[in-house]
């Protein structure tokens, strides 16, 4: 099983960038989906999920700005980032999970200059 998330890197603020996560080795309507961060001297936090079933779910920190989207067809789950702020600056990572099975990308590195 391979996550591989990319799309990071420095924008300015009000700025907006998409990341994405290619995924190999799950059947990936299958799984529930998720784009967490991790800003330095953080806990990894969920910013955004997508059940398999289709439902999304964001903290209120992100809401209205973030959308989590998947391509089934490719393999590859999307985060569309607008209005970004300084505070969103974190490693963004991708995670699937399905029962007890939990699997993470490498993370990209998001960076929001003011």
């Amino acid at each position: 099983v391979q996550l591989q998330a990319f799309g990071g890197g420095l924008v300015q603020a009000g700025g907006s960038l998409r990341l994405s996560c290619a995924t190999s080795g799950i059947v990936f309507g299958n799984y529930a989906m998720g784009w967490y961060r991790q800003a330095p001297g953080k806990q990894r936090e969920l910013v955004a999920g997508l059940t398999s079933g289709g439902s999304t779910k964001y903290p209120d920190s992100v809401k209205g700005r973030f959308t989590i989207s998947r391509d089934k067809a490719k393999n590859t789950l999307y985060l569309q980032m607008n209005s970004l702020k300084p505070e969103d600056t974190a490693v963004y990572y991708c995670n699937a999970k399905r029962g007890g099975f939990k699997y993470w990308g490498q993370g990209t590195l998001v960076t929001v200059s003011s």
